[in-house]
């Protein structure tokens, strides 16, 4: 996490800088709308990483290697997807619960499985997605991804099993 916060220091302050420097008072303007994204933002994150830890301390490693371990085969991607396309919220809330599960002992199969399907599949979303882009493009948009989470586990599991990742 050390190297992303740096990159993400230097271009927050870069950028603050690019702002004062046109001096309109653009930095204000952005630090004020930064400042209301922390507030709605941080409520959730802070749930989403207890989330996170509870799920690396509740879940029993056996339990968690038998349904979505290196062990859990098949099975394990399939459900990784089908949880990450039923996954409410955003980054916010399914990339804690995803790393959580990763330290706990989850395959990097079924968790890009489950982070396909969040991201692909997206079931409370698809209200939304209905009433604006109507049933016909949905369904065309749904057949179209429907079998890219498994695939995408598919490949990770096959790719990069066994390795073990520092998060």
């Amino acid at each position: 996490m050390l190297i992303p916060t740096i990159i993400m220091g230097i271009l927050a302050v870069a950028l603050l800088s690019i702002a004062y420097m046109r001096g309109e008072g653009e930095h204000i303007s952005g630090m004020k709308i930064a400042l209301t994204l922390t507030i709605e933002i941080l409520p959730l994150l802070f749930f989403a990483l207890i989330i996170a830890g509870m799920v690396q301390i509740l879940l029993p490693h056996d339990l968690l290697a038998k349904w979505v371990g290196e062990e859990s085969g098949l099975k394990g991607i399939f459900l990784g997807a089908i949880a990450g396309g039923f996954s409410p919220g955003g980054p916010y809330v399914n990339l804690p619960i995803a790393a959580g599960l990763l330290r706990a002992g989850a395959s990097v199969g079924t968790m890009v499985a489950f982070l396909t399907g969040w991201s692909l599949w997206a079931v409370s979303r698809l209200p939304m997605e209905v009433g604006i882009l109507g049933w016909k493009f949905t369904l065309i948009r749904l057949a179209c991804t429907f079998i890219f989470p498994p695939i995408a586990g598919i490949i990770a599991q096959a790719l990069f099993s066994g390795a073990r990742y520092t998060i």
